[in-house]
């Protein structure tokens, strides 16, 4: 299944500067994970954007998860 959400995420040169983006669209996955670390709710995201898909919401988050798993985490947290 992840293969298959993966593929609702694309890479462009030519949309959002190459950035990763939710199916091609001009709305990208950085975008979502920052209404979802706001504490905004899927239900709001689609509010605000009706084309999307709750898939599209999954498929931005797992993105992430298989980003931060495969690259070494050079981020310095607070004590």
């Amino acid at each position: 299944m992840e293969a298959t959400i993966l593929e609702r995420i694309t890479i462009k040169p030519d949309v959002c500067n190459g950035k990763p983006t939710v199916r091609g669209m001009r709305i990208t996955v950085e975008t979502i994970l920052q209404y979802l670390s706001a504490g905004d709710a899927v239900e709001t995201i689609l509010e605000a954007y009706p084309f999307l898909e709750k898939e599209d919401i999954q498929a931005c988050i797992a993105f992430a998860l298989k980003n931060l798993s495969s690259n070494k985490n050079d981020i310095q947290l607070a004590s």
